[in-house]
């Protein structure tokens, strides 16, 4: 691609980082595409950091962006917060290990404060990401109730893999009825096994929801859903007591996935906001302070499945002829409980039940700046979202209510945007949601205003 190929606003983006484009050029010949994650890439290609602090990247090219990416949300005390830092140190220095391989201390403590900011979860498991975290919720279901299928709504993402990459971002045309989506493979590899076993509901439309369950209640294990989709777009309230009510008349079970949400639109996630106890949680992003984390927690009687029991390990070669295994649910992993992860998980926690009210604040400040400067223009936006994450959808509907409400939005425009805010210094992927953290203050939030003004000013 030459710069005379392309848009006004890519060829700014790719003049003012010339060594970004240089070494993508040369990650192609080690990975894949250039990236160890397909969401890491865009056109025409990404840019490359060097470093970060508080809230700012820096690019390998020394330009500097005030991030609203953060590590898609993962990041809420910014980049290198001290805290997180010291507590890193001090589990190291005192238990003198990065990693035990057996019990130990932080895995109960960091357990307790779960169990706290969210009653639902009476138990817990530790897992390394929110996508493991999901996969083990899914196969607690199927333990738990007997039944091997389940039920996801269109355009929400559990993790990269077969039973639920179906239906993300699926071409409506192709997406099947409104009311009655049918599954779309996101991937190649995906087993089409997976077409017949993961039921697609039509997410914000509870009768449509309420009729595919009710047919399909002896096969459906779970309903798994992230209860704000795609980490903007909220589900109604009616809609959520009606799915809470409906999941336990048919004896199916409710899974939130709030990787995305949990501490994000509040200590308790998206469960304290909507008052509802889901039977089954999973978390990530935010608890692991910047490293890879994912806790699952619910109902005693459904974690209880993967405890242990005498004659129960796989590995256990001496109960060959005897082994039990296959009569408790088998979860493990080397890294599960991390001691240094969870000292810095719970240094998050501690800071944020100190300052995410701020968070908050400042989010809906940034929020209704943005949407004045648009207005001024004469252009329909909304700052979608709760809490401390939002989206800027440039759109004429007076409310989106799910992924195919969500299509009618001005891509073009907000993509142009993007990348001409990516060259005034704001980092966010173009076309992605931003997060917020406890490090964006006055200046970083005026300073973003600024840039959108320019920039609209010169796009309008």
């Amino acid at each position: 691609m030459t710069v005379s190929s392309v848009s006004n606003e890519v060829e700014e983006y790719m003049k003012k980082t010339p060594k970004s484009r240089e070494f993508a050029s040369e990650a192609h010949k080690v990975m894949p595409g250039g990236v160890t994650a397909n969401i890491k890439s865009f056109d025409p290609y990404p840019i490359i950091m060097e470093k970060g602090k508080g809230a700012y990247l820096y690019d390998i090219d020394g330009n500097k962006y005030i991030d609203y990416l953060l590590s898609y949300g993962a990041l809420m005390l910014g980049h290198g917060h001290q805290d997180i830092v010291q507590a890193i140190q001090a589990q190291m220095e005192e238990n003198g290990t990065f990693l035990f391989g057996t019990p130990h201390q932080l895995e109960i403590e960091m357990g307790k404060k779960i169990q706290q900011l969210y009653p639902s979860m009476e138990m817990v498991r530790y897992t390394n990401s929110g996508t493991e975290a999901t996969l083990l919720a899914i196969r607690m279901a199927y333990a738990h109730t007997g039944k091997y299928k389940i039920a996801k709504f269109e355009g929400h993402y559990h993790g990269g893999y077969d039973q639920v990459l179906l239906s993300v971002n699926p071409p409506v045309h192709a997406a099947g009825p409104s009311n009655e989506p049918i599954p779309v493979v996101e991937s190649k590899g995906v087993d089409p096994y997976h077409e017949e076993h993961t039921v697609i509901l039509p997410f914000n439309n509870l009768d449509a929801t309420a009729e595919i369950l009710r047919k399909r209640k002896d096969e459906i294990a779970a309903v798994i859903l992230e209860p704000i989709q795609g980490g903007f777009i909220p589900a109604e309230q009616s809609f959520m007591d009606g799915l809470r009510k409906i999941t336990k008349e048919l004896e199916i079970l409710l899974i939130f996935d709030e990787v995305k949400t949990g501490f994000r639109l509040g200590l308790g996630g998206a469960q304290s906001i909507f008052n509802i106890q889901p039977d089954i949680t999973t978390l990530g992003k935010v608890v692991g302070g910047g490293f890879p984390v994912g806790i699952i927690g619910g109902k005693k009687d459904i974690l209880m499945v993967s405890a242990p029991t005498s004659s129960s390990d796989v590995f256990d070669s001496s109960q060959s002829k005897k082994s039990s295994a296959k009569d408790v649910l088998f979860h493990s992993g080397t890294y599960n409980g991390h001691p240094t992860i969870l000292a810095a998980g719970l240094a998050t926690i501690k800071v944020l039940e100190d300052e995410i009210d701020q968070v908050l604040r400042n989010t809906e400040k940034l929020k209704t700046g943005i949407c004045s400067l648009f207005a001024k223009r004469g252009i329909a936006v909304q700052t979608v979202g709760l809490g401390s994450i939002f989206n800027v959808v440039i759109t004429e509907k007076e409310k989106i209510f799910n992924y195919r409400d969500f299509q009618h939005s001005n891509f073009a425009l907000r993509k142009k945007l993007d990348f001409h805010l990516l060259t005034e210094g704001i980092y966010t992927k173009p076309l992605n949601r931003y997060s917020m953290a406890t490090v964006h203050g006055e200046k970083e939030i005026n300073y973003t205003l600024e840039a959108y003004n320019k920039v609209l000013t010169k796009l309008v």
